[in-house]
């Protein structure tokens, strides 16, 4: 009665995340799922479900809602039969979106859409890796030079053919990402060695090729003076540069170049020393640019700005190759490196856990969780400080650390809201404490004990009609949650 008392009263804030949260509760009967094809704001997430019926998908598809179609093109489990409905609907947004799940789908489908009017459809064709190699080369001669970027971007290991047409095309900006020091995959592509003189004359693809350039006198000597930091910061990767050239690299006026040279494998620790010391000290004496400063100055502004902070987050493949050399490094960058490698002894893992750098000590943790004990891993989780709310952070994402279920009940009573919001990990947490935590002041605590079983009913309900969207949507998406409040939901709705 008490329950239904409250339903009664409790009248949710933001009714369009609740019938989100509802949208995609696992435990929500079929004549209600059909009920939801009526609402006509949020997501339209009810008809992205893994449970829906081939009635209900032919159902959706005669509503002819874009943001119910939209949410069905994303459905992993569409059967094939709608999934070529869909790719001859008239929304491009909706085909668009069929692609973007489609691993799975039919080979025919591909080929209707390989041609499709709208560059978003074949945009994602050219990125997926799941479309059909004869057909995803044909976007190498698309209209679109966007769509020729695209694809030069996201498939680095093209046929040499596609690649050779991609290397040589008209447009600047698909030569350039064709030949280029950052691709979307690896490994990253060599250029044909007969296409290297071209590619290094032209100023788009020059720092693209550096790196697979062979360093006679000549070449290097032109490449170290090229005015484009970026090429004589891929000069400075190179990895037959001449130790004359690496340290004359090591005092660049561009400190992006420094930086390279700092990560090398063969530079003397001195000279690494000696970058660590002026990249920091150049950084701070630079003046910010004046407000009408050109392009360049404000690049080069820039770089010189952010280059402490690449020191930092230098990933060193040598260094996690052989790791224990670099666990007591002066610099972060080779700590994290070092902290990547798997099979690092006991005594230097428990040195990485208790860096002075989080880096360093998330970094190892995520490597060997299994040889984190209960109480490191408490200290790593209560040392650690979210980036803030609008930046995910990938610790924040993950459950890397596990706690025994009395770590977990005494982290319910805990000052901190993370370990708090930890609590709900427990399956069997009490009633009492789950209940504690439902009223908790930090909406992060409630979201996460909203779609626990032992929360008690009536708190549950109060959840739905709290005043975070994010709180609100979970307690509508427990399956916890009974069918008749469910159903008082839909009636409130209108639906």
């Amino acid at each position: 009665m008490l329950a239904r008392m409250d339903a009664d009263a409790l009248t949710p804030v933001h009714l369009d995340k609740v019938m989100d949260g509802l949208a995609r509760n696992s435990a929500l009967p079929a004549s209600m799922v059909r009920r939801l094809f009526a609402w006509r704001r949020g997501t339209g997430d009810v008809a992205n479900r893994p449970d829906l019926t081939e009635d209900m998908i032919a159902e959706i598809l005669a509503i002819d809602d874009g943001r119910l179609l939209h949410s069905l093109a994303l459905n992993e489990r569409l059967p094939d039969r709608f999934r070529m409905r869909l790719a001859a609907h008239r929304d491009g947004a909706v085909r668009a979106a069929l692609v973007i799940r489609a691993a799975s789908a039919p080979r025919s489908m591909l080929e209707q859409l390989i041609d499709d009017p709208d560059p978003r459809v074949r945009t994602y064709l050219a990125q997926g890796h799941w479309t059909p190699p004869d057909l995803r080369s044909r976007l190498a001669a698309d209209s679109d030079p966007a769509i020729r970027a695209a694809l030069a971007r996201h498939w680095p290991q093209a046929p040499e053919a596609v690649r050779r047409i991609l290397l040589t095309d008209p447009e600047a900006g698909v030569r350039a990402a064709a030949c280029s020091t950052y691709y979307a995959h690896r490994p990253y592509p060599t250029p044909p060695s007969d296409l290297l003189p071209a590619l290094l004359a032209d100023p788009v693809t020059r720092a693209g090729a550096v790196v697979h350039a062979v360093l006679e006198a000549d070449t290097l000597q032109r490449l170290a003076a090229d005015p484009d930091s970026e090429v004589r910061a891929e000069l400075a990767r190179h990895p037959d540069l001449p130790p004359s050239a690496r340290d004359a690299l090591a005092v660049d006026p561009a400190l992006s170049v420094r930086v390279k040279v700092f990560a090398r494998p063969d530079t003397p620790e001195h000279v690494r020393a000696q970058i660590h010391a002026s990249v920091h000290e150049v950084s701070r004496s630079t003046a910010d640019p004046d407000p009408d400063a050109d392009d360049d100055t404000v690049l080069r502004w820039y770089e010189n700005a952010f280059a402490p902070t690449e020191l930092r987050i230098l990933r060193l493949p040598w260094v996690t190759a052989d790791p224990l050399p670099h666990i007591d490094s002066p610099y972060v960058g080779f700590r994290v490196s070092a902290a990547a490698g798997k099979a690092l002894p006991a005594d230097a893992v428990a040195r990485l856990l208790d860096d002075e750098e989080e880096m360093v000590r998330l970094t190892m943790a995520h490597t060997a969780p299994h040889l984190v004990d209960p109480a490191t891993a408490e200290s790593i989780e209560r040392r650690y400080r979210p980036r803030g709310d609008k930046f995910t952070f990938w610790w924040d994402e993950r459950e890397v650390l596990t706690f025994p279920p009395a770590t977990l009940r005494r982290f319910a009573t805990d000052p901190e809201t993370r370990l708090r919001s930890f609590a709900p990990r427990d399956p069997d947490l009490p009633p009492e404490l789950a209940e504690k935590l439902a009223a908790d002041p930090e909406d992060r605590v409630r979201r996460a004990v909203a779609p626990h079983r032992n929360l008690p009913l009536p708190a549950l309900l109060r959840l739905l009609a709290d005043s975070s969207e994010r709180v609100a949507e979970a307690a509508a998406a427990s399956p916890f949650l009974p069918r008749e409040h469910m159903e008082r939901l839909l009636d409130r709705a209108g639906l």
